[in-house]
């Protein structure tokens, strides 16, 4: 059987999506959301590890800079799902800002919408500072806004530490 790589992608999205809300929610019933939390940290401390490494590979990487940082992430950020855009104000600072965001929809859809704040400080900006610091030593990631805690958008943003050209 044929089957389009579309259809393959988005069956994979939804299993990836699935998958991480399931099993949060079946710890949070047994111990708690904190319990939940904090195992849902340690996740997002090794995965974007994993997803930078990975996107390297794929992409053919080998500079250090934000801006092949960022370029590393829009494989993350177009693989599931995610409206954006990037934006270079030159090779040693980079931001992607994100309109539409896949995980906020899933929270929105799932009467969770409550926990967005929390998540965006806990996992977002830990993903964000992950990548960055997998990347390379010398680039700081931050979450600068965030959807889920009101802003119009999620903004992160990556700089080389200590550049004065960046402030």
């Amino acid at each position: 059987m044929a089957i389009d790589s579309e259809k393959i992608v988005e069956m994979l999205r939804r299993s990836y999506f699935a998958v991480d809300g399931l099993w949060f929610v079946m710890i949070e019933e047994d111990d708690g959301f904190e319990r939940a939390m904090e195992l849902d940290q340690r996740v997002w401390r090794v995965m974007p590890k994993i997803q930078a490494r990975k996107a390297r590979e794929l992409l053919k990487v080998e500079s250090d800079s934000p801006a092949e940082l960022v370029r590393c992430m829009e494989l993350k950020f177009t693989s599931e799902g995610h409206d954006y855009q990037v934006t270079m104000a030159n090779l040693k600072r980079a931001e992607i800002v994100i309109s539409n965001c896949p995980w906020r929809e899933l929270l929105v859809s799932s009467d969770r919408a409550h926990l967005g704040p929390e998540i965006a400080d806990r996992i977002c900006a830990l993903e964000a500072a992950t990548w960055a610091a997998e990347f390379s030593e010398q680039i700081e990631g931050e979450l600068a806004e965030a959807i889920c805690r009101g802003d119009e958008r999620c903004r992160f943003t990556f700089k080389l530490k200590d550049d004065a050209d960046n402030e």
